[in-house]
């Protein structure tokens, strides 16, 4: 099934997922944008509602507060800039010496009004800026990267996980589209959860990391690792002899934004390589892959 989101916003709870009308009125005077004294704020919002399971390594997070009474206010929402996944992306698309970083993680509660997404990120983006500057008072990450999922996921029992989807809140937010990433084949936990590649590979190196990437992959069914195992081989085959499906990912899609004067976002956006019309639609299902 092929999900239009042109019309509707997606949101989470408790990692299912709920939707808003897309114009749905919002009222910013109920609302704020403000850092979050601790990252782990971020992560527990993250890892409660969030469909991946799973929490970036954080530059700066930022929380959507709702008022809710005299002096009381609730965490709607969170935004989280993050160190990137790829390190090389940047070169990809054509800023190979310019400093950048992910929008590592953005996500509003289902109770938030669909039409707060630009709202949110536009002061999330605006303050990142201005509380991370260089030397010359200049963004230090005058590049921020944004992906979006457009494969959906189904559990082991072919119940709908994940719908996809493909980044509308970016277009609206006037985000580069980039095109999409490299192709590749994703492992999927019975539950529908998409395995980590970063964290995989971590565990296959015995990196930082890896005992947390172990744990998880023996809450998902993997089977226990055998005395004496090197790493790559039991990843290996846990992936194969684990509850584990590999299916064909087409890619996720790719936005930029940029940060700092008219004039320097202007001459970044000239070096980037664009990716052509935005998309508008999720994935058909995935193929299982070989």
């Amino acid at each position: 099934m092929i999900i239009d989101l042109t019309a509707i916003a997606q949101r989470w709870l408790h990692r299912n997922t709920t939707w808003r009308p897309q114009r749905e009125p919002f009222d910013p005077q109920r609302y704020s944008v403000t850092p979050l004294p601790h990252t782990r704020i971020a992560k527990d919002f993250i890892l409660t509602h969030h469909y991946s399971g799973t929490f970036p390594v954080a530059l700066a997070c930022y929380g959507l507060f709702e008022r809710t009474g005299y002096h009381e206010q609730r965490l709607v929402g969170v935004v989280v800039f993050s160190v990137p996944v790829q390190p090389k992306a940047g070169a990809a698309y054509g800023a190979a010496t310019t400093r950048f970083c992910d929008l590592g993680r953005f996500l509003l509660a289902d109770r938030v009004g669909g039409n707060a997404e630009t709202w949110t990120l536009r002061r999330a983006l605006k303050l990142f800026a201005a509380e991370h500057q260089d030397e010359h008072r200049r963004p230090k990450y005058p590049l921020i990267l944004a992906y979006s999922d457009p494969v959906p996921r189904t559990d082991a029992r072919g119940t709908m996980r994940f719908n996809g989807h493909f980044g509308g809140i970016y277009r609206e937010k006037s985000a580069l589209y980039l095109g999409r990433a490299t192709k590749r084949r994703i492992w999927l936990a019975p539950d529908g959860t998409s395995l980590s590649d970063r964290a995989l590979s971590k565990l296959r190196t015995g990196g930082h990391g890896a005992a947390y990437t172990y744990e998880q992959l023996r809450r998902h069914g993997a089977p226990v690792r055998m005395i004496g195992e090197p790493d790559a081989a039991y990843v290996t085959r846990a992936l194969q002899d684990g509850p584990f499906r590999p299916v064909q990912h087409g890619g996720n899609h790719v936005y930029a934004f940029t940060l700092g004067s008219h004039a320097t976002r202007a001459a970044l956006a000239a070096t980037l390589r664009r990716g052509g019309a935005y998309p508008t639609h999720t994935d058909a299902m995935p193929a299982p892959a070989a």
